[in-house]
């Protein structure tokens, strides 16, 4: 028999997940804005995003020309930087959970392809509540079974 989450954890567990729904949802984003920087720079198309340049307040300008804030490096810190609190948010879902290792891979791979945060975000929100529900009314019919026992 797997190991379960413990019924003293279960609030833990809520909060866990709202801040995995929140840090899943601000990852995928950023992931999607790093993928078109990297066609914009990368291709054929050879643009960056500048801001507050001779161009304008936000213009697209070729490789290499950016001279005042370069935004699509900005895109790529941001991400990585935020990848790292998605990682801890993942990390602490996954150990109240008590779910195998395999478990933390897969939504950790949530944050480097794109769309898969979307998708697992609402997968493992909806398989954490329906676990979540099912063992507090497990625990409320052994409780009452008790007590009818007594």
């Amino acid at each position: 028999m797997a190991v379960q989450p413990k019924l003293k954890d279960f609030p833990r567990i809520r909060r866990a997940v709202t801040f995995y729904r929140v840090a899943s949802i601000i990852t995928g984003v950023l992931l999607l804005l790093l993928c078109t920087e990297m066609i914009l720079k990368y291709t054929p198309i050879g643009l960056e995003l500048e801001l507050g340049g001779a161009q304008g307040f936000l213009a697209l300008v070729p490789v290499g020309t950016v001279t005042a804030v370069n935004l699509s490096t900005g895109v790529l810190i941001v991400h990585g930087w935020f990848y790292v609190v998605y990682l801890a948010s993942d990390i602490h879902l996954w150990s109240l959970m008590r779910w195998p290792f395999t478990r933390f891979v897969l939504i950790a791979l949530g944050g480097v392809i794109p769309f898969l945060s979307f998708f697992l975000e609402a997968r493992i929100a909806r398989e954490v509540t329906a676990y979540l529900a099912e063992r507090e009314a497990q625990a409320a019919a052994d409780q009452q079974s008790v007590e009818a026992a007594h």
